[in-house]
């Protein structure tokens, strides 16, 4: 399946199973209204256009990758994040990106221009106060740290990053309706890192994703 971030191919016709299981995860449990809801096999057969056999393969994958719970009789429920899990996922992001960071700077392929981009689209969003202008935010939040992990130059380290995307979609957008003015702060840490990664200083570079990654944390603890 194509993730997005890391090098793409010639386009591919996915399989229904693929088709749902995209749709889902990138569409149904990123929203933070998910949380605790169950899915309707059968509505989500008719949103992606295929029989309920492919959706029910898909679920059954992302019960594998622990985004839903398949509940007897009930079907696909999807459980809220822990405090655990949300340290958790923000210290293997820390992780990779520190990683990626390092590798970027040692080979000399740091991303400033399309970092530079996706921070201006995500300033474009910051102000407007919609639902959709939101995910709009979040998702170009995604973007901007994908492409210093792509800039690792790794496809493995790429696809592990791009398969937390759910879940980084949906704190993402938990901790911007859980903090005042968090979209403007947001994309002052984005250019602190930015202005790291220019000055090519490692530590700094370091320090501002862990602020960033830090900031995020405590706002989604206390949420």
């Amino acid at each position: 399946m194509q993730e997005m971030g890391g090098t793409e191919g010639p386009a591919v016709e996915l399989s229904g199973r693929e088709k749902a299981y995209l749709y889902v995860r990138d569409q149904v449990l990123t929203s933070p209204a998910a949380t605790g809801s169950f899915l309707n096999e059968q509505e989500l057969a008719t949103r992606v256009g295929v029989s309920r056999t492919p959706v029910r393969e898909a679920l059954l994958m992302l019960q594998a990758e622990g985004l839903v719970e398949m509940v007897p009789k009930r079907g696909a429920h999807v459980p809220a994040m822990s405090g655990r899990q949300i340290a958790e996922l923000m210290e293997l992001r820390g992780v990779l990106e520190r990683h990626a960071a390092s590798r970027a700077l040692e080979e000399g392929r740091v991303p400033l221009e399309v970092m530079r981009s996706a921070l201006a689209e995500q300033e474009a969003f910051a102000t407007d106060p919609s639902a959709e202008a939101a995910r709009a935010f979040i998702d170009w939040d995604g973007r901007f740290h994908q492409f210093l992990i792509d800039a690792a130059g790794s496809e493995l380290l790429s696809r592990t990053y791009s398969g937390l995307r759910a879940r980084q979609l949906r704190v993402g957008l938990t901790a911007l309706f859980s903090a005042p003015d968090r979209q403007h702060r947001v994309c002052a840490e984005h250019q602190a890192i930015i202005d790291a990664l220019e000055a090519g200083d490692e530590s700094l570079v370091h320090e501002k994703i862990n602020t960033h990654l830090e900031v995020t944390l405590q706002i989604l603890l206390r949420a």
